[in-house]
């Protein structure tokens, strides 16, 4: 059967079911029209603008930030687009599913499994909330790595990292020579999180993250999260970031260009920084960019193999758009959403879609290296842990983003961090 092929058999029974479905939907919002996505700026955003303009869809395109204040307000009010944008069934979209803001999927799931059976196991779960589905995936599975300058490792004589003493150990080195050690754009303070999410899972393993998503009282003060800010502190006070960091902002790729114009030896980021790279400067993509996983944390209790980020961004359908509008954004979900076209254009801007049987397409592809790294560091992860900013409630990742800030600028202690988080408990 040929990639994402529809089952023909299913299409008569699979729109019955559709117009049942979206019958049942309410009549809330414009009676017609056609139906909207919102959907961040930078990395996929060329293959969602292209495949927009094929099926008829009304997009408009945020920062990262920016979205996600827009979304909140929008879907609290009912005025959201009619395909919302988000990172996975936890935190925040389980908190509109609960308040009634979301569309059920899963009536035409069980009519047409090809809708989320033609993506990895482990990411189309994410989609799903108390074995239901509220979202599809929408574009590349995106774990964190740690991107790296190959020739700037080459002027020092360096190797890339594989545990956290050798990259502590790489920090005066490259600060000798001149050269940042890392890149981050503090300002906008979710690029920090990667730092705690990632030793945190190295110290602990997963577990120590599932405590904290299930609102066990005390959970932030585990040792794991104890000894991950020590050593985030550390870090900072080694001058492991590049000077001026609390004031650089990722919306604008800053600390993206600060990698490929060899300002920075390291970056630590989601995989969908490499279509940002590759379009700004595909000599430096092509040439020179390395990525490796995170270093381990020896004596931890994680699997170095384990994966945090986004197992990909999502659709969901808004339950307060009109009948019309719901019913072109499922016809959207099923014949639009990673078709053929879909997933070649993610291949070719060097993003992996999570969707099963594409080895030979990523083979072919032209970045089959890194394409093949991130495939298969996605689909063998012993965990792979969303980011913790979107499997948290919205008032517990801001107080969580906030806290961050305040401990990277050296602001508060670990232990006054766990102190903060805990009192987050149940809120």
């Amino acid at each position: 059967m040929a990639l994402l092929t529809r089952r023909t058999v299913l299409r008569a029974t699979a729109a019955t079911a559709l117009l049942t479905l979206v019958a049942a939907c309410g009549t809330a919002g414009p009676a017609s029209g056609r139906p909207s996505a919102w959907a961040l700026t930078g990395g996929d955003e060329q293959v969602f603008r292209s495949s927009f303009s094929s099926q008829g869809i009304n997009g408009q395109f945020f920062g990262n930030d920016a979205y996600k204040q827009k979304i909140r307000s929008a879907v609290g009010s009912g005025q959201a687009p009619t395909l919302i944008f988000s990172w996975g069934a936890a935190g925040t979209l389980k908190s509109w599913v609960n308040a009634g803001k979301i569309m059920d999927l899963t009536p035409l799931v069980q009519q047409d499994p090809a809708l989320t059976g033609r993506f990895l196991p482990s990411v189309a779960k994410t989609g799903t909330i108390d074995g239901k589905t509220y979202a599809v995936p929408n574009n590349s599975m995106q774990p964190v790595m740690l991107f790296y300058d190959k020739e700037l490792f080459d002027r020092i004589g360096a190797q890339p990292p594989t545990t956290w003493d050798e990259l502590m150990a790489l920090v005066p080195r490259f600060n000798q020579a001149g050269i940042a050690p890392l890149s981050l754009g503090g300002q906008s303070k979710w690029p920090q999180l990667m730092w705690e999410e990632y030793l945190v899972d190295r110290i602990g393993g997963p577990g120590v993250f599932d405590a904290i998503a299930a609102q066990k009282p005390g959970a932030w003060s585990d040792p794991a999260v104890l000894q991950a800010n020590r050593m985030i502190q550390q870090l900072v006070n080694a001058g492991g970031f590049v000077k001026g960091f609390d004031s650089i902002a990722t919306d604008s790729n800053a600390d993206t260009a600060l990698l490929y114009t060899g300002k920075a030896a390291m970056y630590l980021m989601g995989s969908w920084a490499f279509p940002t790279i590759k379009q700004a400067d595909p000599d430096f993509a092509a040439t020179k960019l390395g990525y490796t996983t995170f270093p381990a944390v020896p004596g931890g209790k994680g699997d170095p193999a384990d994966v945090v980020g986004n197992p990909a961004n999502f659709w969901s359908v808004s339950a307060t758009a009109s009948k019309a509008q719901q019913q072109a954004a499922v016809k959207y979900l099923r014949d639009g959403d990673m078709n053929e076209a879909y997933v070649e254009n993610l291949l070719a801007g060097g993003s992996v879609p999570p969707v099963t049987g594409i080895e030979a397409k990523v083979a072919k592809a032209q970045d089959p290296q890194y394409l093949s790294f991130v495939y298969g560091l996605a689909r063998h992860a012993p965990s792979f842990q969303l980011s913790w900013d979107q499997a948290i409630s919205p008032g517990q990742a801001d107080a969580l983003l906030t806290a961050l800030d305040q401990l990277f600028g050296r602001q508060i202690t670990p232990e006054q961090f766990s102190t903060t988080m805990n009192a987050t408990i149940g809120k």
